[in-house]
């Protein structure tokens, strides 16, 4: 079995991309992206984090977290919100035999990224990667123009221009494929 090393900090920041399982033409978290919103709520109030930056496209999504000092259990809290979406959406997905015999449902990959956010420039370059994620993937023009972003409540905050990327595209900011 692999041996999956996590960063373990207690109260650190990181950036996460959470994968379904079955990527191509998959719409399914922003079809059910009022699920997705209202398990994250019952996930964080039992097990606080701050959101300092999120993204929910069609088959993926990317975040930016802390969490509160001393805790460490990031593996929990994606546990419970993968699991309480999963619960939340009809089960419509194909599975697996062996999905099957565990009883698990097809939905999400098992794994998912996560990096240990270190400094100031860090922090920026992953939530700037965050945001443009929609622009990136051709499904706006804009980033103002994607609904399902934190995007949208940075700019309210002031820390984002509202027309950020509008006309630079994404290879301006080296995120070109």
């Amino acid at each position: 079995m692999p041996d999956y090393r996590r960063a373990w900090h207690p109260g650190g920041t990181w950036f996460f991309t959470l994968n379904l399982l079955h990527r191509g033409g998959n719409d399914l978290l922003t079809r059910h992206i009022d699920d997705l919103r209202a398990v994250v709520r019952r996930v964080r109030a039992a097990h606080p984090f701050t959101i300092h930056g999120w993204v929910v496209l069609p088959e993926h999504m990317h975040c930016i977290i802390s969490l509160p000092d001393g805790d460490t259990d990031f593996a929990l809290c994606w546990r419970l919100i993968k699991g309480g979406f999963s619960k939340a959406v009809p089960a419509e997905e194909w599975r697996s035999s062996v999905r099957e015999r565990r009883g698990e449902r097809g939905i999400w990959q098992r794994r998912y990224w996560e990096h240990l956010i270190r400094d100031e420039a860090d922090f920026a370059a992953h939530m700037d990667y965050v945001h443009i994620n929609p622009v990136k993937h051709t499904l706006v023009a804009r980033v103002a123009d994607w609904p399902y972003s934190t995007f949208h409540k940075l700019v309210e905050q002031g820390v984002y221009p509202p027309d950020w990327a509008g006309s630079a595209g994404v290879e301006a900011l080296g995120y070109g494929d």
